[in-house]
């Protein structure tokens, strides 16, 4: 028997598909039912927004009305932008102005900073030279600059002989140096000072690096606080530090060099008779001690308005009693008794040590070791001195010999 495929009828085919739509329609259902269960609730829930307090809101609008206001007051303070410790300063106050006028100079003049050197933000250091040599002074600059923090902050004030006319030593300095603040300053008026107060002493006599860090405030009366250095001094600290040391009650800062004491230089029986009989406001009230160590003014922080116009007269005193006007030591015993227990003591770190020494490693200064002019004071002549040692040719730069000659 054959059989044979025949297509269903189109009733039965109708049927089929009324089936299949009603299914359809039916999950179709089902699914907005489960939609509508899971979205009806979930509005309900949701708890309207707070509303502000009307009080609130005019108050709100109010502060920013307040400080839309006050932008408009003028400014009384600002934050000196180059003053590494982000002090306050006045707007009305003249401190603004000096560090502008310095900023000025160090890119195209050798202006000076008319102002005070406790609030100008700069760190002054000053430098007196008997004989001249550019050479010397470039290991200073340089070795205190490269150590420094700041270096665009310390200004450098050298006394040299022929002073403000020696253009050539100044503008060879700056080209070694271009971005450096310095200037050059005579030294007649100083030396002027000092022969005026000691009388009768020949210049030979007279050692000038040692009086003049105390002179040189009551002739040039331009910084309140600066740091004197000693030509042959090579830094290795940061000369900064000096400037934070407290001398609120202190008119100077010195690290005391206990290789010499006082004894050394003058008579203990002598010392103690002046101490009981004298009644001068600078000399001790108790006995002085004759083994006590000598200050090293190689390196002096300095306090201007706290020094007095009595130290001068206390060095006068002090070198007439003891009768030192024909002494033949290079060290002044009688600066070390005007300061007696009136200098504040720095660290040991900062005693200028010779550079071959061991310890010099641990030293923030140490004195220049290299070859240096000497000048002859009483035939006026210069000699050439050696020295061993090679941590000066390291403070130079590289092209320090074609600027400054050999």
């Amino acid at each position: 028997m054959s059989s044979s495929y025949s297509p269903p009828s189109s009733s039965m085919t109708h049927r089929i598909r009324t089936t299949s739509q009603t299914a359809e329609d039916h999950d179709n259902s089902n699914n907005s039912d489960r939609h509508t269960s899971f979205a009806g609730p979930r509005q309900q829930n949701l708890a309207p927004s707070p509303k502000p307090r009307a009080g609130f809101q005019l108050l709100a609008f109010a502060a920013v009305i307040l400080l839309g206001l006050l932008q408009f007051l003028p400014a009384t303070h600002f934050r000196d932008p180059v003053d590494p410790f982000r002090n306050w300063v006045p707007v009305n106050s003249n401190t603004s102005s000096p560090l502008i006028k310095s900023r000025a100079s160090s890119h195209g003049g050798s202006g000076f900073i008319n102002g005070n050197s406790e609030d100008d933000g700069m760190v002054h250091v000053v430098s007196w030279m008997d004989c001249l040599d550019l050479r010397v002074l470039a290991v200073l600059i340089n070795s205190t600059l490269s150590s420094s923090s700041y270096p665009d902050l310390v200004f450098f004030h050298f006394f040299i002989p022929g002073g403000n006319e020696d253009k050539l030593s100044y503008y060879k300095l700056k080209v070694l140096f271009p971005h450096s603040n310095l200037e050059i300053l005579g030294q007649e008026e100083v030396k002027g000072t000092i022969r005026a107060s000691f009388s009768g002493m020949q210049d030979a006599k007279l050692n000038y690096q040692e009086i003049v860090p105390f002179i040189i405030p009551n002739v040039h009366q331009l910084w309140n606080r600066f740091i004197y250095l000693s030509p042959i001094v090579i830094m290795k600290g940061r000369v900064e530090e000096l400037t934070g040391v407290d001398l609120t009650s202190y008119a100077v800062a010195v690290a005391e060099d206990c290789s010499e004491t006082l004894s050394a230089y003058v008579d203990s029986v002598v010392l103690d008779a002046i101490q009981r009989a004298a009644s001068k406001p600078w000399v001790s009230e108790t006995p002085y001690i004759t083994d006590a160590c000598l200050p090293d003014l190689s390196l002096v922080s300095i306090n201007a308005r706290n020094l007095g116009k009595d130290f001068l007269e206390a060095l006068l005193w002090w070198r007439k009693v003891l009768n030192l006007n024909e002494r033949t030591s290079q060290k002044d015993p009688a600066i070390a008794l005007a300061l007696y227990n009136r200098y504040l003591k720095l660290s040991p770190s900062w005693l200028v040590k010779e550079s071959l020494l061991s310890e010099a490693k641990l030293s923030k200064a140490i004195h220049y070791d290299g070859p240096m002019t000497i000048c002859d004071a009483s035939s006026s002549s210069t000699t050439s001195q050696v020295r061993h040692g090679n941590v000066w040719s390291h403070c130079l730069p590289s092209n320090w010999e074609r600027i400054l000659g050999s």
